[in-house]
């Protein structure tokens, strides 16, 4: 063993309420995270995400220029970035939205400390879940690709040589 502590979950925090991310960024850098990029916009959101790369963004629902379900959808499709949405709003309709758009967390304002952690703890882990498996599916991919490709060959070569393709042992 190395003896060498894990790097802490680089972080972006999204609210528009200067106040709450204060608060916010406080509560995560005590409990050990690295808060990488703050914004007050969805749109400047996706923009941090993009400059900064984090292991995880934490964005507030309604926000000037881009809400945060939109900016969340932004990012999951193109896999850049976790998000856990912080909100007061409960309702069903707007927890869909959520999950349609690849969040991987919802919590309700107000929260308690150990609430956030834990969920924010959950989600990092299935981030890496997901990109995992995004990297397990392309290599996959790319040798079905090659492996299809040989396959091909092989009855064209055995053409060529005016032979029967060999036998199974």
């Amino acid at each position: 063993m190395s003896g060498s502590a894990p790097s802490p979950l680089r972080i972006v925090v999204a609210e528009d309420e200067a106040i709450i991310r204060l608060d916010l960024v406080e509560m995560l850098r005590e409990e050990g995270y690295d808060v990488v990029g703050e914004a007050y916009r969805g749109d400047d959101a996706i923009d941090v995400v993009r400059a900064t790369k984090p292991d995880l963004a934490l964005f507030d629902v309604k926000m000037p220029g881009l809400d945060g379900i939109s900016a969340a959808r932004t990012l999951a499709a193109a896999g850049e970035c976790g998000v856990v949405i912080l909100t007061a709003f409960s309702q069903r309709e707007l927890i869909a939205e959520a999950t349609d758009a690849g969040v991987l967390g919802y919590l309700l304002k107000p929260f308690q400390k150990a609430e956030l952690v834990a969920s924010i703890e959950v989600c990092a882990q299935r981030q890496r879940e997901l990109i995992a498996w995004r990297d397990e599916r392309e290599s996959g991919a790319e040798l079905g690709v090659l492996e299809g490709h040989h396959r091909a060959e092989q009855p064209e070569r055995a053409r060529r040589r005016g032979s029967r393709e060999p036998r199974g042992r």
